[in-house]
């Protein structure tokens, strides 16, 4: 997609190669008019990611910025109860399946116990990663998973995993063993057998 814009002020534009160009923020306000709420949720974790803007950022440009026409969705998709940086659609589509299990807005990608986590609940004590093919498929990378798992269990957390099978065919599933595990962790934060 090719956009142009007639005029732009001074901090909506930055060098990049000797290029004149957008600013990240600049840009996801301009594309938030064009794509769904998923490519919008997608493109906002991938600018975070890539530690080109991050959601205070948006919000502040959004202020500066209202009248573009992107701002309006692009305010509605952050402003949203449940909306949460994420690295993958895997975890984009365990987001929505966690709020129907009566899951609060989960941290996400925080380091815990030293590892980096998919999603983290530190008034539950539960940790759950949602493992797609492209990082779990080898020997190596699944014993990795299971030591990050066992430094979880040692410091007294509670670590989930769900594949992207589960995720995706099996969604009420994943969201009666949430709704199951959290159950017990709150009653068993509440002293209550």
């Amino acid at each position: 997609m090719v956009h142009r814009r007639a005029t732009l002020s001074a901090g909506e534009v930055e060098r990049r190669h000797a290029i004149p160009v957008t600013t990240p923020s600049c840009t996801l306000i301009d594309i938030a008019a064009y794509l769904d709420r998923d490519q919008l949720d997608a493109a906002i974790s991938e600018a975070d990611k890539r530690d080109l803007t991050n959601p205070d950022e948006l919000r502040s440009a959004l202020d500066r910025l209202a009248y573009r026409r992107g701002s309006r969705a692009l305010r509605k998709t952050l402003d949203r109860p449940v909306f949460s940086v994420t690295d993958s659609q895997l975890e984009r589509r365990f987001l929505p399946i966690a709020r129907r299990a009566g899951l609060s807005p989960p941290r996400t990608r925080e380091y815990v116990n030293g590892w980096r986590v998919d999603f983290y609940w530190p008034d539950l004590g539960l940790v759950v990663e949602t493992d797609g093919l492209r990082y779990h498929r080898t020997p190596r990378q699944q014993e990795k998973d299971r030591v990050r798992d066992q430094a979880h269990v040692a410091a007294g957390l509670t670590p989930l995993r769900f594949t992207r099978a589960q995720v995706t065919f099996q969604p009420g599933y994943v969201q009666e063993t949430l709704a199951t595990v959290a159950l017990r962790l709150r009653a068993a934060g509440s002293g209550t057998p």
